[in-house]
């Protein structure tokens, strides 16, 4: 069992920047597929951004077009820790994000849905103000 504790969510105006952090349990972390989701209110949960081993020491990183250019997802591997920086913060942003963790590390495209994650945080909110 994977546990995945969110912390970082808060206020912030428009144009404003937050980091989250996702702490993920385990001692194989640094091959764990991690993912970023939000869920505004009556909506889907939908992907935001994800980190994935490829081997070696390479990491890719994958984003929804709503976020590339303003957000980046990291991790620190030491820490058993992913981050997600959010930078010029719209109120679209607003919703609750939710980390992932995949510990299987599923190849090919399944890193996008929420499918793909094994073990889910209980979600932080953002909220920005116009």
């Amino acid at each position: 069992q994977v546990q995945v504790v969110e912390s970082g969510g808060g206020l912030v105006q428009a144009g404003g920047s937050l980091r989250l952090s996702c702490a993920a349990s385990g001692r194989t972390f640094s091959s764990y597929t991690m993912g970023w989701f939000r869920q505004a209110p009556g909506k889907e949960r939908e992907f935001v951004a994800a980190i994935r081993w490829s081997g070696g020491s390479t990491y890719n990183a994958f984003y929804a077009d709503s976020v590339k250019g303003r957000f980046t997802i990291s991790r620190d591997n030491a820490k058993n820790t992913v981050y997600l920086q959010m930078n010029s913060l719209k109120p679209e942003d607003t919703a609750v994000y939710y980390c992932a963790a995949d510990q299987l590390g599923r190849r090919g495209s399944s890193y996008y849905r929420t499918g793909g994650y094994d073990y889910w945080g209980q979600g932080t909110q953002v909220t920005v103000s116009s």
